[in-house]
């Protein structure tokens, strides 16, 4: 018997989505259509809708849904905007849906070399901290998305570029995978 997604994806928005104080409709409208099961392998596509991480590829795991929303909702995408999105093939598929035009970066060193072009960055794996080229490719007013995670739970924070520089406010916590090359470096302690 084939899986019924479209339930699951309803399902999905009314459990994990709106309950999650995600009361953007444009974005729950947008979640709604995005077929996520498809961005996982054959073997994996049942656990799409669950509320957990799933690995997409080695090492690389799509955040979960309710995440994933609650940040797209803080970083208040607008269409015409044009994104990067880090090892976030779930959220730029979200974001294209809202008329957002869509870098997506998912290669092993997941450096970015554009400076101040982007007005919304996202990552779906967390970082130790955040590395500094993710926050120079923002453009004026432009908000970077991730989670900063050192141990068994990470804080995701909305960083903005002002003209000061860039600002940092915390959102939610969660357990977002860590990327590979993005682990908390090592300390000598006595």
């Amino acid at each position: 018997m084939a899986a019924d997604f479209a339930a699951a994806r309803d399902n999905m928005v009314e459990s994990q989505i709106r309950t999650a104080d995600v009361t953007d409709l444009a974005i729950q409208d947008a979640v709604r259509h995005v077929d996520r099961e498809r961005l996982l392998p054959e073997g994996k596509s049942f656990s799409a809708y669950a509320d957990t991480e799933v690995e997409y590829a080695p090492g690389r795991f799509l955040m979960r849904p309710r995440d994933v929303a609650k940040m797209l909702q803080a970083l208040e995408p607008r269409a015409g905007e044009t994104a990067l999105a880090i090892a976030a093939p779930y959220a730029a598929a979200v974001l294209e849906r809202l008329g957002l035009t869509v870098e997506r970066l998912d290669d092993a060193a997941l450096r970015v070399a554009h400076t101040g072009r982007y007005d919304l960055v996202i990552s779906e794996g967390a970082v130790s901290e955040p590395p500094e080229d993710w926050k120079d490719s923002l453009a004026l007013h432009g908000r970077l998305g991730i989670v900063v995670r050192i141990g068994p739970l990470g804080r995701a924070m909305l960083y903005i570029r002002s003209q000061d520089g860039v600002g940092a406010r915390s959102l939610f916590e969660s357990s977002a995978v860590v990327l590979s090359g993005f682990e908390p470096k090592a300390s000598f302690v006595f």
